[in-house]
């Protein structure tokens, strides 16, 4: 007989990760489908569907089927977790796997019933869902475990979601609609807005990643960039500096620098006290912004670390998670 090999997926809003126990990290692709809207079918998934983005004919539309970290269209969500699981060929001749899920803290219980069914019927035997901060604290190496506070923000692509904990479990936490994406938006309009400059998502992304930085004066770099001209509707080149994008960014920033001090000012004192010396640690592709840990430092008094490989906390915190899955709240098998 085959054996189920366990399965840990990060279900993001900007890319989905699997992790295989006894593999390690086995998948890192976009939340993007692309769909043929004549005929309904799936035409690609992942890298491939996300090159389409923004380049396709009319009838060919790529979908990104979560939004703001939960399901938006789950339908599609289901064919993206068949399609993924299906290309790692996990399948045994009898095995199911046991697959534990990741999901923001703030999602309803409808929300969360939605994401255990897509699993399901992906193929999964069991399915546990773990809220999101909690998994990427164990996965930047945190013994959560401990009666001492820990403190994790983790920045994603739909959602930035912030927690203290102790004793394996959530004291405080926060999420909200403000991380990578919107990043990359307001990025986008004030592209629009200044230079009368029309760029892609993509584009805008690709500025986040080379010139933006969130801290006045941390970064001097620049980027040509093109993008279609408003006024004159023809493509046009422009040059953009790192100064100008920390402006762009300040506001959505604050918003994140305004939910970690609430979530501070929520916390047992007990706590705030391990938190001074132990520091925050930031987690999610958003961790890899420029200056956003020094930005956070500066507000919050206290020391702030980007964990080690920060993308990859979720992905790597399901799996040691699977080992210890009799730690896991029985309130968490839905």
């Amino acid at each position: 007989m085959m054996f189920a090999r366990d399965i840990g997926i990060d279900l993001g809003t900007a890319n989905v990760l699997i992790y295989v126990k006894g593999k390690g990290i086995v998948l890192n692709e976009p939340s993007v489908v692309a769909i043929d809207t004549n005929t309904n079918k799936v035409l690609a998934v992942g890298e491939e569907a996300r090159r389409m983005v923004g380049r396709t004919p009319g009838n060919i539309v790529a979908i990104r089927p979560l939004k703001d970290g939960v399901i938006a269209d789950f339908d599609i969500t289901e064919a993206m977790l068949k399609h993924f699981l299906n290309k790692l060929d996990l399948k045994g001749f009898f095995a199911k796997p046991r697959i534990l899920i990741c999901c923001p803290t703030n999602i309803t219980s409808v929300e969360r019933k939605a994401i255990k069914e897509a699993a399901e019927k992906s193929g999964g035997k069991k399915v546990y869902l773990e809220e999101e901060p909690k998994v990427a604290a164990i996965g930047a190496g945190m013994d959560i475990f401990q009666p001492y506070g820990n403190m994790v923000v983790d920045i994603g692509g739909g959602t930035t979601d912030i927690a203290v904990l102790s004793m394996g479990d959530i004291v405080t936490a926060s999420s909200i609609k403000m991380a990578g994406d919107k990043f990359d938006i307001e990025i986008l309009n004030y592209i629009k807005r200044t230079y009368k400059l029309l760029i892609g998502e993509r584009t805008a992304e690709e500025i986040k990643m080379k010139v933006a930085t969130v801290f006045p004066g941390a970064r001097a770099e620049e980027i040509d960039i093109r993008g279609r001209d408003l006024v004159t509707g023809l493509p046009r080149t422009i040059t953009v500096r790192s100064a100008e994008i920390e402006k762009a960014l300040h506001e959505p920033v604050a918003v994140i620098v305004q939910a970690a001090k609430s979530v501070l000012e929520r916390t047992p004192p007990e706590l705030s006290a391990d938190i001074i010396d132990r520091g925050v640690i930031l987690t999610g592709g958003g961790a890899l912004l420029h200056g956003i840990d020094q930005l956070l430092s500066e507000e919050l008094k206290i020391p702030v670390l980007v964990a080690e490989n920060p993308m990859d906390c979720v992905a790597i915190g399901t799996g040691i998670m699977l080992d210890n899955i009799d730690r896991v709240p029985k309130r968490n098998f839905v």
